[in-house]
């Protein structure tokens, strides 16, 4: 997949529904452009998958679509495959995805197994807040502990209209193709996440927003359900191989960057 390939793939999306912009698949690339991958049938772009490496800790597969008319005949499979052989080339003692109810079979049949369930729920920004500023240093040391690995939080804030953070969280923002996105938010307290969102979502009030969050971590619940956000979409984040470790502090985590990072 080249940044040429954008238009095919907003189609791709497009036909499933999905949030992301051309602003997403430009960032996807950037951060791993010899990790994504798309299958040319019949003269178009008939499915798509990405890759992100952090390290050889943990690998992130995203974006698998493919066109409802190529459907059942081996696209998500082969796009997998040539996925995981990558991550495995890279020496990837982890890898993750997040899957949707259609996907799960095929993750299953390839050694995924079930870890968590991940949910995006939806909201208006009806909110007020008062916190300001954004420190990299900060939230590149705060990320790293919560996810385990390190990730290249500047270039997600570059793609974000919203950043705001201070030494003990941080949370970005970000439009997409039906709502703006919230995510990832990552606070030491729930007072402190409550802080950083609110804020957050003043930016852009009266618009509708999606939150991707854990929902084991009954705290998140509670803090969504108290912003008026509710459950629109369940998913499965899934792991290979089995009984791989947890990474970071997922106490830690109020908000995913979406089911095309992690």
């Amino acid at each position: 997949m080249t940044k040429a390939d954008i238009p095919a793939c907003m189609t791709l999306k497009e036909a499933a529904g999905w949030n992301q912009t051309p602003a997403d698949w430009e960032c996807v690339i950037d951060l791993q452009p010899d990790g994504c991958w798309v299958d040319e049938r019949e003269g178009q772009v008939a499915g798509s998958t990405t890759v992100v490496c952090y390290g050889n800790k943990l690998a992130w597969i995203g974006m698998v679509l493919t066109l409802p008319s190529f459907r059942r005949r081996g696209v998500a499979r082969g796009l997998m495959e040539r996925a995981l052989d990558f991550c495995d080339r890279r020496g990837a003692a982890v890898i993750k995805l997040d899957a949707t109810d259609m996907g799960r079979p095929l993750y299953a049949k390839l050694g995924f197994v079930d870890e968590q369930p991940i949910e995006r729920w939806k909201g208006v920004a009806n909110h007020s807040g008062s916190v300001t500023g954004f420190h990299f240093g900060a939230a590149m040391a705060l990320d790293r502990r919560a996810f385990g690995v390190e990730r290249d939080i500047e270039r997600l804030a570059r793609a974000s209209t919203e950043r705001i953070g201070d030494a003990e969280g941080y949370v970005l923002a970000r439009p997409g193709s039906n709502a703006h996105f919230i995510g990832p938010c990552i606070a030491e307290t729930p007072e402190h996440a409550s802080s950083l969102i609110r804020s957050a979502l003043a930016q852009r009030a009266g618009s509708d927003f999606f939150w991707d969050l854990l929902p084991e971590n009954r705290q998140v619940v509670g803090l969504a359900t108290s912003l008026g956000f509710e459950p629109a979409r369940r998913l499965v984040r899934m792991a290979r191989p089995r009984g791989a470790p947890q990474l970071g502090e997922p106490a830690l985590v109020w908000a995913t960057a979406g089911f095309e990072y992690c």
